[in-house]
């Protein structure tokens, strides 16, 4: 099992990520593999995220410990570090590399539900990924399910914004299980980013 970290980097001085961005590839990335950390992936927002904002992912093959944040360094800001765990996916933990649309659906839950939120979504997937050029990448619990809610993170890559779209509109078998995913959700926000690389 491999334990995952999304830090939400924000460059607070600039109204873009240029300088954040090398930042991320001169300081923190090396920091992060001699901490035998893998970067997941740098995504940049296309909607609803800011243009100064990036997430950096990162993943470890131990869990993460409430100390274990990145440095942002003087000029940056580390507005928010979440720490989490697989349910279905993935079960690929390689670094991303195909371009296109990749969309971070953040989920409050019971997490009391999330077992039956990935039973759900894996269904769901058996007919919704072949209808589309998309494919779902990750499904995310909070590492800390101690407490009564949690979050989950899906991110769903799609090759274009168009495919989003179109997916709006799944197959009748997909849609029943996302329907009834969403019935145990209390809260879903999308956000649309593509990958830095």
């Amino acid at each position: 099992m491999r334990y995952y970290q999304v830090n939400l980097l924000r460059d607070p001085n600039h109204p873009d990520i240029n300088k954040l961005l090398d930042y991320v590839h001169r300081r923190l990335i090396p920091d992060l593999g001699d901490r035998g950390l893998i970067t997941y992936g740098i995504f940049q927002g296309l909607l609803g995220m800011a243009t100064n904002d990036l997430y950096l992912v990162v993943s470890s093959e131990t869990a993460f410990a409430d100390q274990d944040q990145l440095d942002p360094g003087n000029e940056f800001k580390l507005a928010e570090t979440i720490n989490l765990v697989p349910t279905a996916r993935p079960t690929d933990h390689a670094p991303r590399t195909r371009e296109g649309v990749y969309v971070f659906r953040w989920f409050d839950v019971m997490n009391r539900d999330i077992e039956k939120i990935a039973e759900l979504s894996a269904e769901a997937w058996l007919t919704f990924e072949p209808g589309y050029e998309a494919e779902v990448q990750c499904l995310f619990a909070e590492q800390d399910q101690e407490s009564e809610q949690g979050k989950m993170l899906l991110i769903t890559w799609y090759q274009d914004l168009s495919v989003w779209q179109d997916s709006r509109k799944p197959p009748v078998e997909a849609m029943d299980n996302f329907k009834r995913r969403h019935q145990l959700t209390l809260r879903a926000k999308p956000i649309a980013t593509s990958l830095v690389t």
